[in-house]
């Protein structure tokens, strides 16, 4: 999606105009990947913008730059306000968030020590990541030629800037095929991840999910909500490693981000997921969440937190 231009970038403590907020072409993460990134929403609610589980993506920002060896030269509450504060100048009701933490300009080489760490955050308008439609009625899933990552290769837990080359070459495969989304398997053949979402598979009412932290998925955010969400509304949700062929005998897939938020797998390599539209048990747990997010299930309140 195109960008869209809004006011103000929180740049190492200062807000810059938009055109303004520049790096050096030698800037050190630019030519090595080493940073660490999150992606976060803000939706309307009924008090104002309110951000979807903020502390918890700020949390995961530190914990990935600590796993990477980087120094963030803020505090959590530092960030938390500048997210904040980077919203309330946007003068958007909703909107897509970008912290940033790189090594910015005056080293160069394999050897990241001597770096600076720089913090960005900027905001702007997206709708929804795999399209309106998508959301309603389903996408159609490639599974992706290339491999996720090995854990024993980069750390998987830290969500690495150079390490969504792996994602960006999945996805360009999928588009290109005619797919909107690609999904990757291990180096073993286990289900890990979509190319930025966590991957659900019901099956015998059961929700199915793979467990992260042997399969090199991210441990996302959203999917802890929609966990969550589907315990509480009495469904068996279950860590469990999948093959590409129990995508292919669900009765539903559906996957989950914060950029794709929760939506519906309608076929996977060609082969139809269910009935080939969204289930029962997606369209519950999506139902759920999309109110959530604006702040209307009174006990997921603590999962908004407002800009003002």
């Amino acid at each position: 999606m195109p960008l869209t231009p809004t006011q103000k970038i929180w740049m190492d403590g200062k807000l810059v105009d938009w055109d303004d907020a520049k790096i050096h072409v030698l800037t050190h993460s630019l030519h090595y990947g080493l940073g660490v990134f999150e992606g976060i929403r803000a939706y309307p609610t009924s008090a104002g913008p309110g951000v979807f589980r903020l502390t918890p993506h700020i949390k995961r920002l530190f914990q990935g730059a600590h796993i990477l060896g980087l120094e963030v030269p803020h505090d959590e509450k530092q960030l938390i306000e500048a997210v904040k504060e980077v919203v309330r100048e946007s003068g958007l009701d909703a909107c897509y968030i970008r912290p940033l933490v790189y090594l910015g300009y005056g080293e160069m080489g394999l050897n990241p020590i001597p770096c600076t760490v720089n913090v960005a955050v900027a905001c702007w308008p997206w709708g929804a990541y795999l399209g309106d439609d998508g959301i309603a009625n389903g996408i159609r899933l490639k599974v992706s030629s290339w491999a996720r990552h090995d854990p024993r290769a980069i750390p998987t837990a830290a969500k690495g800037t150079g390490m969504y080359v792996n994602s960006s070459l999945a996805k360009v495969e999928a588009v290109r095929a005619g797919y909107d989304e690609a999904l990757l398997l291990t180096t073993d053949g286990h289900v890990s991840e979509g190319t930025g979402e966590n991957c659900f598979v019901v099956r015998r009412g059961r929700i199915l999910t793979p467990p992260s932290s042997s399969v090199g998925a991210l441990e996302g955010i959203t999917a802890d909500s929609i966990r969550t969400i589907a315990a509480d509304l009495g469904y068996e949700v279950e860590e469990y490693p999948l093959r590409r062929t129990d995508l292919y005998m669900a009765e539903e897939v559906f996957l989950t981000g914060t950029a794709a938020e929760v939506v519906p797998v309608a076929s996977v390599d060609d082969r139809i997921v269910g009935s080939g539209e969204p289930g029962p048990i997606t369209r519950a747990v999506q139902e759920v969440f999309f109110k959530a997010v604006r702040g209307e299930v009174p006990e997921y309140k603590d999962w908004v937190e407002h800009v003002t």
